[in-house]
């Protein structure tokens, strides 16, 4: 082989290589990147699939009104989702809520997931819920606001942390209009808490 002949091979070698080089840098890296998808995000498209398969999705929406008694309230949520099988009921992911009442106090509730009732103006709350009443904070996992009776229901691992005490319960009955509060416990169990009397 001459000398001209090995340089146009190692040229030729040169340019398929590169052109190789540049083929799985750019071109397969694309396709790489469009298959992988974590389990987390199918998780998340799958869910937005099924949620417009079955109602309109509606983002960072906030609904504001006045109970029966005249305390005003504001309801947001990341995500809102009308139920197709009631055209009344909306249901709501990362939920804050905020009722506030004649005597200038105010309730803050924050859950997980919560519907809301358009017609009647009935809330519910589930999943870490977290709520707020001057000094007292509230955790459960379902809280139900009811217009109609004008009280809000909160049960399933309720604790009540005040400067008070601590308590744990069943089951709060909070009457917004009287602003008493009962505490209830299933199967006649002793309602534990610890309560300071200073």
């Amino acid at each position: 082989m001459t000398r001209k002949q090995k340089l146009r091979v190692i040229q030729i070698s040169l340019m398929v290589l590169g052109l190789l080089i540049v083929y799985y840098t750019y071109y397969k890296e694309s396709n790489l990147k469009k298959t992988f998808i974590t389990s987390q995000k199918q998780k998340e498209i799958k869910e937005k699939i099924a949620n417009q398969a079955t109602g309109d999705v509606f983002t960072n929406i906030e609904y504001a009104g006045m109970d029966v008694s005249g305390n005003r309230y504001v309801l947001k949520s990341a995500e809102a989702v009308n139920d197709p099988n009631n055209k009344e009921l909306v249901n709501l992911t990362s939920v804050v809520a905020f009722f506030y009442f004649n005597d200038n106090s105010i309730l803050e509730i924050k859950s997980d997931k919560g519907s809301y009732n358009n017609s009647t103006l009935d809330m519910n709350f589930y999943n870490n819920i977290k709520a707020v009443y001057k000094d007292t904070k509230l955790y459960a996992q379902l809280a139900e606001f009811s217009n109609t009776n004008n009280n809000l229901i909160i049960s399933d691992d309720v604790k009540v942390d005040s400067n008070k005490g601590v308590i744990f319960a069943d089951k709060l009955t909070f009457d917004i209009k009287e602003k008493t509060l009962d505490i209830e416990s299933k199967n006649n169990k002793k309602i534990n808490a610890n309560v300071n009397i200073k």
